[in-house]
């Protein structure tokens, strides 16, 4: 058989710059700004509430409904805290979706990432060794950064090495996301899809745990926790288990790939070029994709500790209703402006976890520039003072990163 053969001229034709979607960054910093200062704004709020009424001093299984005397800001910001929580086992929280959101997030971008890559593979000077060596680099680093923020560098003996990590689970999904993209049409991504969230399902229903027996769902009787205990080296986070072990790392790979059929579809001017449509579309999807793993959770519990189908159905659902309202109102009806702090973090986003989470401290940092007028605020809101410090602090550096054209590409 004839070999393709490239056009005579030796030049390669211009690359094609896609169309960066603003609401895909804002949606991203909004996504980490409640890792890396949100929630402790919004616990010291809430505590700040439970100090004025008493309720830390008499916390006696309280609610909020049986506290007639707060009133409905009030009831508000202390909800929000309460989000900011993970859920103990079973069920979702705003918390829960912060991870998933951001795999969710890398699969979008997928389709216009590697726009160029599809446009001279066309004309035939695509170079697939040069993407598979960035995706294998992107992948490594992401894992080996993880390991640093879990302590690594301190290395206190390989058993007290945590191997598994935020960033590796992210790097995983994301380089196994990319590599069905580009090997595959969108049918048999599709059938990818499907597989691993029905293969993963029915690992996890039939296979059986020594000890435990198949089909049981909790900490230390599910099977992806008897994978970590058997296969996982070093120390697991949970001791039984870890929440970002092995076996539970396969489904997020779904939640990449929705992420990429998102893309896929804002991206595509065939099928629906209108981007009001695309709107209802996706939010309709989202909302499908809600009810669907609400009915699975019968069988399968929302559970993200196990990553569990039903919970990349279920996070996916708001991640895709969440997106379209970003993109609606930013990248559709062009309100862009008040975006630009969320832009600051989100086009940082690895850099300021990094940071965040364990290489600088931030409050202390806070304290040492802002203590005298911390110092100043009633004890009940100083922690409030504090986180609201961190986050000025956190937005300065990104600014001055975001104006001086200098990103953290991995």
């Amino acid at each position: 058989m004839d070999q393709p053969t490239r056009p005579l001229s030796s030049t390669a034709p211009p690359p094609v710059k896609p169309k960066r979607l603003l609401s895909l960054d804002t949606l991203r910093g909004f996504d980490m700004f409640w890792i890396v200062s949100g929630e402790g704004i919004f616990h010291g709020l809430a505590n700040g509430i439970k100090e004025n009424h008493a309720l830390v001093r008499n916390p006696q299984n309280w609610t909020i409904a049986s506290t007639p005397d707060l009133s409905l800001f009030e009831k508000m910001l202390i909800g929000i805290s309460n989000q900011l929580h993970h859920s103990p086992w079973n069920g979702f929280t705003f918390y829960d979706l912060i991870f998933p959101l951001f795999i969710f997030i890398s699969g979008v971008s997928m389709p216009f990432s590697y726009q160029k890559y599809f446009t001279e593979k066309e004309t035939g000077y695509a170079s697939a060794g040069k993407i598979y060596y960035a995706l294998i680099k992107r992948t490594l680093i992401l894992i080996l950064l993880g390991m640093v923020v879990n302590g690594l560098l301190q290395w206190k003996g390989y058993e007290h090495i945590r191997f598994a990590s935020v960033l590796g689970r992210i790097g995983l999904a994301t380089f196994f996301a990319a590599l069905i993209y580009l090997n595959t049409s969108l049918k048999k991504q599709v059938i990818w899809f499907l597989s691993i969230l029905v293969g993963y399902y029915l690992l996890m229903r039939f296979v059986p745990v020594p000890g435990f027996g198949s089909g049981i769902f909790t900490p230390e009787g599910n099977l992806s926790a008897y994978i970590d205990r058997l296969l996982l080296p070093g120390k697991l986070h949970r001791v039984v288990y870890d929440p970002e072990g092995l076996l539970s790392t396969i489904p997020s790979i779904c939640s990449a790939m929705l992420g990429v059929f998102t893309g896929t579809f804002i991206k595509n001017q065939t099928v629906c070029p209108d981007p009001k449509k695309k709107v209802w579309y996706l939010i309709i999807a989202g909302i499908a994709l809600l009810l669907i793993a609400l009915a699975g959770s019968f069988l399968f519990p929302i559970n993200k500790t196990m990553w569990t189908s039903t919970f990349v159905l279920f996070a996916g659902g708001w991640s895709i209703i969440l997106f379209s309202f970003f993109y609606y109102f930013i990248d559709v009806c062009s309100y862009q402006k008040w975006c630009m702090p969320m832009v600051w973090i989100g086009t940082n986003s690895i850099l300021i976890y990094i940071f965040a989470h364990g290489l600088f401290n931030f409050e202390s940092t806070s304290q040492f520039l802002f203590g005298g007028i911390i110092n100043t605020i009633p004890i009940a809101w100083q922690q409030t003072g504090v986180w609201t410090g961190v986050l000025i602090i956190q937005l300065f550096i990104l600014k001055f990163l975001f104006d001086k054209n200098w990103f953290l590409k991995i």
